[in-house]
């Protein structure tokens, strides 16, 4: 209803999605703990806190994010309850009825632990024939999916190319540079980060707060938290 003033349903499940795989982003406090509370609805783990951040100011946070912001594995922690199937690397078209909707995890490798590649096209679901034959012999979709890439070795690792692809056929700003300026945008150099993402929210951290205050590495009196940025760089 356009009077409406709270939203319910997918926005909250968006909601808890930016919750669970951008720490950086927006006031999230935690209601419970998943190893005590696993069969529960995963939103439940979530409790809304009001910010005061508008639009405009979270576009240039979401554009400053580095891959070390990000928690590409949220659902680790539940393994011990929920076993990862590899079916859900299937590749395909899937229906509910009358709807019929791709499927498509080679574009998101690196939430299932794998170097993310330039994708497949998309699919054309309209031309979709017999989806239950592909959904029963989805075992062939998987090893498609997989052979061409590696197990990844830190969470945001992707193969050689695939940002070059990603930022020519995607939108990485949400600010543009300049009103004038040409729609590219010069692909960033990131390190590899460290592996442990414990050690990469403290890198993660750090680094914010030195950019905060403009610190510069030859400054003695940063000196202690940069030797900190690279330690925690290394694990």
């Amino acid at each position: 209803m356009y009077s409406c003033k709270q939203l319910g349903g997918y926005p909250t499940l968006l909601q808890c999605w930016i919750h669970e795989y951008f720490p950086t982003v927006g006031k999230r406090g935690e209601n419970w703990n998943p190893a005590g509370n696993c069969g529960l609805p995963r939103a439940m783990r979530w409790s809304y806190r009001q910010g005061v951040l508008k639009v405009d100011d979270l576009r240039p946070i979401l554009d400053e994010l580095t891959p070390t912001d990000v928690i590409w594995r949220p659902f680790e922690d539940h393994r011990a309850w929920r076993v990862f199937d590899e079916i859900c690397l299937y590749r395909g078209c899937l229906k509910w009825g009358e709807t019929v909707v791709p499927y498509l995890p080679d574009r998101c490798l690196r939430q299932f632990g794998y170097r993310q590649y330039v994708p497949s096209p998309p699919l054309d679901c309209m031309m979709a024939t017999d989806i239950d034959v592909d959904w029963i012999s989805y075992h062939q979709s998987v090893v498609d999916v997989i052979d061409s890439s590696t197990v990844a070795t830190t969470p945001s690792e992707v193969e050689d190319g695939y940002l070059e692809w990603y930022y020519r056929v995607s939108h990485p700003r949400l600010v543009p540079p300049h009103r004038d300026a040409p729609r590219e945008v010069p692909v960033p150099v990131y390190d590899a980060g460290p592996s442990d993402p414990d050690w990469a929210r403290v890198s993660t951290l750090i680094r914010r707060y030195l950019k905060q205050v403009n610190a510069e590495e030859e400054d003695p009196q940063f000196s202690d938290l940069f030797e900190a940025l690279h330690i925690s760089r290394s694990h």
